[in-house]
């Protein structure tokens, strides 16, 4: 097995693990942010659009 991260899931559960070991306090914060998702797959897939009206920050600090 690689000891490498392949995919973004694995980042993101990889970095969410190493925080969360350390007791760091994960923030995550909106403003003004919009998203736009398809809501499927494949030629035929309609799409739907989801507005966030947020940034999106993520901070972190030790917590001790």
């Amino acid at each position: 097995m690689s000891e490498h991260t392949n995919t973004w899931p694995e980042l993101a559960i990889g970095l969410y693990k190493a925080l969360t070991e350390k007791n760091a306090e994960i923030t995550y914060h909106f403003e003004d942010m919009k998203v736009e998702i398809p809501s499927g797959t494949g030629a035929k897939a309609e799409h739907a659009i989801w507005k966030l009206d947020g940034k999106l920050r993520i901070s972190t600090k030790t917590i001790e």
